[in-house]
């Protein structure tokens, strides 16, 4: 049971910058950016290149400029030329599955199997069980506090107006261009370094290992909204990394108690996401339906 709740917290851990990066560009910036699950293969697929060749942490490193040109990519599609939002990830996405082969060495999966990565060095400098999830938790509790700390900056705040009202923004010369093009940047920053460590942990990547991490990373954030709420920004943020452990913890629930067989495990995230997404909108039913009954009441009175 010990070894089921400490690996779905490594999970939840390494996946959650996913969800904070669509907490940036699906909540801030309010875009559907679907560059997600190419760019996390492209961060897996750099950062396990590199560790194969002797240098995990130069990978980690790398992984940080491919993910920010996956979101520069798809920002210039967006602002240059135009192209809706949707249509702009789905291109540069179909685009990724070349370039990722062609990092890859022209193969569908690289492993580390003789190969160090930075969990097996981190473990020689701090040994012990645990080793792993430390890891693994330092590094979306770092990109969070970074992220809380820059949407408050005055870049931060352009960029959040940017999506609350962009024709309000423009009006205050404020490049509207600039501002999406540095949120899908950083989104993309952060959905390849969940990638790179994804990679290095389970010390290999295939070219099929980001299909679906979209919908996972939209699972963990609309969890994460469901149980904290959306009142705030820093709220978004915890709630994107509680989501990510909540989801997780779903999954080993399942995998341990065995109600859904393991072929079924899509069909689960569809439904969590449909859920999750349900339960705002039938509370705010709820809520407008009181008014209605009361006055109805009043009639019949």
């Amino acid at each position: 049971m010990e070894r089921i709740i400490r690996t779905a917290l490594e999970l939840g851990f390494a996946y959650a910058p996913v969800a904070l990066s669509l907490f940036l560009s699906y909540r801030i910036l309010n875009i559907a950016d679907l560059t997600t699950d190419g760019c996390f293969v492209l961060g897996a697929a750099v950062s396990v290149r590199m560790a194969a060749a002797g240098h995990p942490a130069l990978g980690m490193l790398l992984a940080i400029p491919a993910g920010a040109l996956c979101g520069l990519v798809s920002a210039e599609l967006q602002t240059r030329l135009g192209i809706p939002s949707i249509l702009a990830g789905i291109i540069t996405n179909t685009g990724l599955y070349s370039i990722n082969l062609m990092v890859m060495g022209w193969r569908s999966n690289i492993n580390l199997i003789r190969e160090d990565s930075v969990f097996t060095l981190f473990r020689k400098v701090f040994p012990g069980g645990y080793s792993d999830l430390v890891l693994l938790a330092v590094i979306p509790v770092m990109i969070a506090l970074f992220l809380s700390f820059f949407m408050h900056t005055r870049l931060g705040l352009s960029i959040r107006a940017t999506g609350d009202n962009p024709v309000m923004v423009r009006a205050s010369s404020i490049d509207t261009s600039s501002m999406i093009r540095t949120g899908l940047m950083l989104s993309g920053v952060m959905t390849a370094v969940s990638g790179a460590a994804v990679g290095q942990f389970q010390k290999t990547t295939d070219i099929n290992s980001g299909t679906g991490v979209v919908v996972i990373g939209l699972a963990c954030l609309i969890l994460g909204e469901t149980v904290l709420g959306r009142r705030s920004v820093r709220k978004g943020i915890a709630g994107a990394l509680l989501g990510s452990v909540i989801y997780r913890f779903i999954y080993a629930f399942v995998f341990y108690t065995q109600l859904v067989p393991v072929q079924c495990l899509k069909l689960l995230t569809a439904f969590i996401v449909a859920v999750s997404i349900a339960v705002p909108y039938i509370k705010g039913q709820r809520i407008q339906s009181h008014p209605v009954r009361k006055q109805e009441d009043g009639k019949d009175a």
